[in-house]
């Protein structure tokens, strides 16, 4: 048994001088793996005669037992040892100063854009997107623009240089392209809204070369302009949060539609602030009407069986109406002072169930 109590004593050594839990589990495992010299002793039993083997098991087992309640204390020292390294290492002064917090914030534009994106899919709309450069067919050709129509002249569109081919490209003059393609590539009925940038050569104070649209189309057997008036007069309540809302419809000429009108809301400028559904005093906001047949031929969709209503109006105006900002160029100056005053945190998600604004 002496053989037995040496072999003890040196894994309990070996245990003792283990400096981490990594050299503590190599000596487990050579002590007490599948191939280790306590298992290797356990093997040897049936190879003793009957009468030794009770007794040479027990105190093999006697050795194990040790070996293992030594191994779980020494574990437990090195575990302690380890955390107190830790939290000694990794501790934070609180008495130090924090860290400044991030600044910046969501631009108001990006801001309306999801409000606005959020309202209509709260009647049923989804978002279709699509390419900043256009060619001739969708944003002209297909939405019933003449030959001659000023909208396609230089001084209106940005248009690239002809390629090999002689075709010019241009940045896209609204979104009413990305309706053409969704009404190509899929099938009717269509309930869509198309937010993004276009692009026109175009600079004041209320006007911008680059600014952001969203367009709304409506295809399918029975939409008609009492259909369109209530989404626009649904959506003006939600956005300006009012339950008055007055509008008027103006006739218009739009090559895309017909009839064509622009909606006017009631609304009064107390103090140089507006107010939506009082007032004496009317505002622009949009331009909609009914798809011109040619532009559903265009897209392969029969104007006898089918026939819709779309929309268009200007994200940053909109923006610049509700949150009181006087100047559209001062939106894309880059100005951080700017959006400190007019951003929104990125924590405040628009919802129809917490609120928009």
């Amino acid at each position: 048994m002496t053989a037995y109590t040496d072999l003890q004593t040196e894994i309990e050594g070996e245990i003792a001088a283990a400096a981490d839990l990594a050299a503590l589990d190599v000596v487990r495992v050579s002590a007490l793996g599948k191939t280790g010299r306590i298992s290797g002793l356990l093997k040897t039993l049936g190879s003793l005669p009957p009468e030794e083997r009770k007794t040479t098991g027990a105190a093999i087992n006697a050795v194990r037992d040790a070996i293992s309640a030594s191994l779980e204390a020494r574990k437990d020292v090195l575990e302690a040892a380890h955390l107190a390294e830790r939290l000694a290492r990794e501790r934070i002064d609180l008495s130090l100063p924090s860290a400044p917090r991030p600044k910046g914030g969501v631009h108001p534009t990006l801001q309306v854009m999801d409000e606005m994106i959020a309202i209509f899919a709260d009647m049923g709309f989804e978002v279709a997107e699509g390419p900043d450069i256009e060619d001739d067919f969708h944003n002209f050709t297909a939405l019933n623009f003449p030959e001659k129509h000023p909208a396609r002249e230089m001084h209106d569109t940005f248009f690239f240089n002809p390629d090999e081919n002689g075709v010019r490209k241009l940045l896209r003059t609204h979104t009413s392209p990305v309706q053409i393609r969704s009404m190509i590539s899929g099938k009717p009925p269509f309930r869509l809204i198309v937010p993004g940038r276009v692009f026109r050569c175009d600079s004041d104070q209320t006007h911008t070369p680059m600014f952001h649209q969203i367009e709304g189309l409506v295809i399918d057997k029975t939409a008609h302009m009492g259909h369109l008036k209530w989404v626009l007069e649904t959506f003006i309540s939600r956005f300006f949060e009012t339950d008055s809302v007055t509008t008027q419809f103006r006739p218009h000429h739009f090559p895309f539609t017909e009839p064509s009108a622009e909606m006017d809301v009631r609304c009064s400028w107390e103090k140089g602030e507006l107010k939506v559904g009082t007032g004496d005093s009317w505002l622009e906001i949009l331009g909609c009407g009914m798809v011109h047949p040619n532009v559903l031929r265009a897209c392969g969709v029969d104007p006898d069986e089918y026939q819709g209503f779309a929309w268009g109006m200007g994200v940053d105006r909109l923006t610049m109406l509700k949150y009181g900002v006087p100047d559209l160029r001062d939106m894309f100056a880059a100005d951080t002072r700017w959006l400190g005053h007019y951003g929104f945190s990125g924590f405040a998600a628009p919802n129809s169930a917490s609120g928009l604004s």
